[in-house]
This record gives structure tokens, sequence and C-alpha cells, in this order.
């Protein structure tokens, strides 16, 4: 399961966002960003540490640490897994975001793909509702210019409020703008948190709940926290609890019934709430980015609009789908049997030769059945009826995801997968 309150216990995770400090001058940052965006090895560069994360079941969840030296400090760097959000949905989330939330800091650094800025940007806008000291590492830089993507650093910086810089994470040259970052953030005043702008029963929501929540844990939280808590997430509650002992406080009690049925009177709980507030966040990040990136060329083109009316209406889109999927496996088990049948032939005439050769060097019976009728006729049964279907399966699918077929087929499933429980981007599995 790896580190989650449910698995390991509070006091292990407690343990897990607690840093051991060399010395009180050591400063903590936090390395954060979406899976795949080059986090790991923006800390592998700053620290000289070899450390390799993954973010698939079963893999133990943790974060990882080491140290790093500038003109003016020493820090402590900690890879915390990947996350596309806050709003945690997996154990990876769950560790990366109470570490950004509840651990002992002094920065967050959240590491963002260039070429897929506006998705990278969701994290970032979440991470500065909760800290002002953040700095936004641009990552990737090459891939977006060979893909005729720019980015105004400068722009961003200003439109986001915070130090932006860009860095290609596999020449360490370029880490040093980050270096530099660091230290003018930590010798800097303390930022102020980000402020979203939400729909008007949201606002008038957390303008109630604040006042009740600032004598407890602080000005620059309250907000945070009041937007949370109207949130109801379970686990992150019993967090908050437990740091603030906020469902102790009759005020805050009283408050939070009062935001709640403001929320009902708009018919903003639940769900309803959890979409507002999501999508707020997605159009601030999309107005971001439609100052700061700039895409050479024709982009996203009429057709390629028409090709998503198609393939993803109600009236299509299903069964397009439904109809290219069964084609797709009915070539992959029908038309392996020809390729199957042609090198179980094959391997059998090679089976013959071994079998001659083997007993032609004198060799006993028992050793023979084990090696040709043992490993060798397993190996070649194995391969006769694997290798072609996933030599056509395969193939096939990495022209759809080319194409750009495959994030249609997943949109279109998201609906459906999410009343059972899961997302669209299961759909493959």
């Amino acid at each position: 399961m790896g580190l989650t309150t449910g698995s390991t216990g509070r006091r292990a995770v407690d343990e897990g966002l607690a840093i051991k400090r060399q010395s009180p001058k050591e400063k903590v940052i936090a390395i954060a960003g979406n899976p795949n965006v080059g986090k790991s090895t923006v800390f592998n560069g700053l620290t000289g540490l070899n450390q390799h994360t993954g973010n698939w079941p079963g893999k133990t969840v943790a974060n990882a640490q080491g140290r790093c030296q500038s003109g003016l400090h020493q820090y402590v760097l900690v890879d915390i897994p990947g996350a596309y959000s806050l709003m945690a949905h997996s154990a990876e989330e769950e560790v990366a975001r109470n570490f950004i939330c509840f651990g002992a800091h002094d920065g967050v650094v959240v590491v963002c793909d260039a070429s897929c800025l506006e998705r990278n940007l969701n994290l970032v806008l979440q991470t500065m509702e909760i800290s002002g000291n953040v700095i936004v590492c641009v990552n990737l830089m090459d891939e977006a210019r060979r893909k005729g993507i720019n980015v105004d650093l400068q722009g961003l910086s200003r439109r986001l409020g915070v130090p932006v810089v860009g860095t290609i994470a596999r020449k360490k040259k370029t880490l040093s703008v980050l270096l530099t970052a660091l230290d003018g953030l930590m010798t800097s005043k303390v930022q102020h948190c980000r402020t979203i702008p939400y729909p008007k029963a949201i606002e008038e929501a957390i303008a109630v709940l604040t006042p009740a929540i600032a004598p407890i844990a602080g000005e620059e939280r309250a907000r945070w926290l009041s937007l949370k808590l109207l949130d109801g997430d379970e686990l992150l509650l019993k967090e908050i609890d437990a740091r603030y002992t906020v469902f102790h406080n009759k005020t805050v009690r009283a408050a939070l019934i009062q935001a709640r049925e403001i929320l009902q009177k708009n018919e903003l709980d639940g769900e309803h709430f959890k979409d507002a507030v999501v999508s707020s966040i997605l159009k601030e990040a999309e107005s971001i980015c439609c100052e700061t990136v700039a895409k050479e060329g024709k982009g996203y083109s009429e057709m390629d609009r028409r090709l998503d009316r198609m393939l993803t209406g109600k009236l299509v889109g299903y069964p397009v789908m439904f109809l290219l999927l069964c084609f797709v496996f009915w070539l992959t088990i029908v038309g392996a049997n020809v390729p199957s049948q042609w090198l179980a032939e094959k391997l059998g005439v090679v089976q013959g030769w071994l079998s001659a050769a083997v007993l032609a060097l004198g060799a006993p019976r028992w050793l023979h059945d084990m090696l040709v009728l043992g490993v060798y006729q397993v190996l070649a049964w194995v391969v006769s009826v694997m290798l072609p279907p996933m030599a056509i399966f395969f193939p096939l699918f990495t022209l759809l995801e080319d194409a750009g077929y495959l994030p249609r087929v997943a949109y279109n499933l998201d609906r459906p997968f999410k009343r059972c429980g899961a997302c669209g981007k299961q759909a493959l599995c």
C-alpha cells in the first residue's frame, strides 16, 4: 500500500512528515509535481542521488530525501510522490497532499511539463492556496520547443505572483537558476497564499467559516481550511481535526452548519460543490495559459473539432468505439491464428532437429526429455501462442494512440466508469 494513514497508522504518517535537519539553518523544500514531468530528475540533478520513484499499484509510496547546497543556504530536498491534484484519489496523492499541507517545509517547488502546462497548473494553483512560498519549475523546455510551444516565463510569474524558472533537468547546468530562485525565496518576505475566485455561494460560505477558523489555524490557512471543511473529504477532515481540533470548537461547528446551509440553498452541496471548485481552478489555469503559452502553427484544426464531435458524440461516439475495439480484438484473436500455426510448425521442425542432435550425442533419455520436451517444447508453445497476438495488438493500439483516439475512448467511458467508482483512465485496463 505504501505510506498512508489507513495502512500504517498516524504515527508512520507523522514520522514521514517530520524531516530531520542536521542544523537549524537547513531549509526543507518539497519537490512536487505531476507524474512523468521530470520531478525526480530535478531532485537527482540537485542532490546527486539516483532516486527512482514509481506510481503504479504495489510500489511503496514514500518521500525520498537528499541534500544540496547553494551559495547562501543548505537545503533538504524532499521528493514527494507524483500527484495530479491535492484532492487525493490514491495513496501517492494522499502522501503528497499531507506533506504539502502539513509537512514542516520552508517552501515547495512544483515541477511542471512545459508542453502541457495548463494541466499542470491545477496542482500549482492548489499548492499556492496553502502556501505562498512556492516556486514553479517549468521543466522539459526543450520538448516544448520541439513541439512549437513557447512559454512566457516572466508573464507566467506575473500572473501567478511567484518565481517561475525554466529548466531542462537532464542538463544539470540549467538547474542553477532553480537554486538561485530558492535562495531568493528564502531571503524574501513570506508571500501570501493565492486566492482563487469561486462561485458566489461558495465565497459566501467561506466568508462565514473563515472568521471561526482563523483564531485556531491562523489567517493564512483559514480560507483553505474553510474550503476543505466544506468539501467533506473524510480522510482530509481527520488530518485537519488531528492537527487543529476544529470539530471540538463550538464556534467552528456552528459556522460550518451555517455555511453548509448556504451551499444547500444554492444546490452546491456534495458532488456539485466539488465540481464547482474543480471547474473554478481549471478556468483559472486556462486563463493563465491563454496569456502565457503560445503554440506555433495552425494548432487545433476544424477537422479535429469535427472528429471530436463525431467520435465523442452521444449518437456516434459509442457505436464507433464499440465497433473499432471489437475489430481490434477480432483481428488480434482471429488474425493471430495464421502466424501462430506457422510458428508452431517451424518450431516443431527445429524440435525434431534438436531431439536428433541430443540423442546423437548420447544423452540419457531423462536429459533429452527435460531439455527437448520440457524446456524447448514449452518455450516453443508459449512463443507460438503469445507472440502473434502481442505483435498485432500492441502496434494497433499504438496506432490508435498516435492518432489521438485512445484519449477519446477514455473521455467516452469516463462517466460510466465514474458511476462504478473508477475513471476513464482505466478504460484500457
